[in-house]
């Protein structure tokens, strides 16, 4: 069954892993796709299955988002093409290695890639959503955004930046017909680990989950209007007590009196 057209998905670090899922689902659901990553021959590979399988239309960009000039490339093109409906922002590298033993300037390239990139592909396309009054943008964080002792603390402070950024976006492009989300997956099966040093074969099987049901969940959550999507997490009510108790410090967080407990 033909789906009704939706418009163009731009898709980063759209070759392997989550960001492929993301082609994959979102051209059976009648997007157009751009996709962008560094590795060109992936890319091919992917447009011209997904080209047979969902006869939608999809452009491949190859693109090192760390490189100035590729990342410019992209913008430009979020800028220009009208076409373009949703932004999925799921290119990132992490590690588990932690301050001690890690290089200062991998953690400089961290931060490029997880939150400069990130803000500047946002910056460039969401205008043009608010100018048509549709659009969407899917920003990748992780779980460690909520729990950033468990990882590297330059990861986990990347996708904290990366879930703050969401939720303030959703507040201040409320009623301008532009959704926003953040996905925040746990241990994922893909080969994000063995990148960052830590083959997922490493991991308890327990906690480790596959990229098409994380991209499932997501996806779902993003038809219900879900601003954080936590598909790992099976008892939602901790995450609720979690966000209500951090929403009612908002009208405490600044006064003009030292608390009493700073008294003599």
């Amino acid at each position: 069954m033909t789906q009704p057209f939706k418009g163009t998905a731009l898709i980063t670090g759209a070759s392997t892993g989550i960001g492929s899922i993301y082609a994959e689902r979102l051209a059976r659901r009648g997007y157009d796709l751009v996709l962008v990553a560094r590795n060109r021959e992936r890319l091919n590979a992917l447009a011209a299955r997904l080209t047979s399988e969902t006869r939608q239309n999809v452009e491949v960009l190859p693109a090192d988002l760390a490189n100035a000039d590729d990342l410019a490339q992209v913008e430009r093109k979020l800028r220009e093409d009208a076409s373009i409906s949703l932004l999925v922002n799921n290119a990132g590298i992490g590690t588990h290695t932690g301050l001690l033993d890690s290089d200062v300037e991998r953690m400089a390239e961290m931060i490029n890639l997880n939150v400069t990139a990130l803000t500047r592909l946002t910056y460039a396309a969401v205008p043009g959503f608010v100018a048509r009054h549709n659009g969407a943008v899917v920003n990748l964080s992780s779980i460690v955004s909520l729990a950033p002792e468990l990882l590297n603390g330059v990861y986990g402070g990347s996708k904290a930046y990366v879930t703050a950024f969401t939720q303030a976006l959703n507040k201040e492009l409320a009623g301008k017909g532009v959704q926003v989300q953040a996905v925040l997956p746990g241990a994922t099966a893909t080969d994000f680990w063995q990148i960052g040093g830590l083959p997922v074969e490493n991991l308890d099987p327990g906690i480790v989950m596959s990229a098409e049901h994380l991209v499932d969940g997501a996806l779902q959550d993003f038809d219900n209007g879900v601003l954080i999507s936590l598909p790992s997490v099976q008892d939602l009510q901790a995450y609720e007590h979690y966000e209500a108790s951090r929403q009612a410090l908002f009208g405490q967080l600044s006064s003009n009196r030292l608390a009493p407990r700073y008294s003599a």
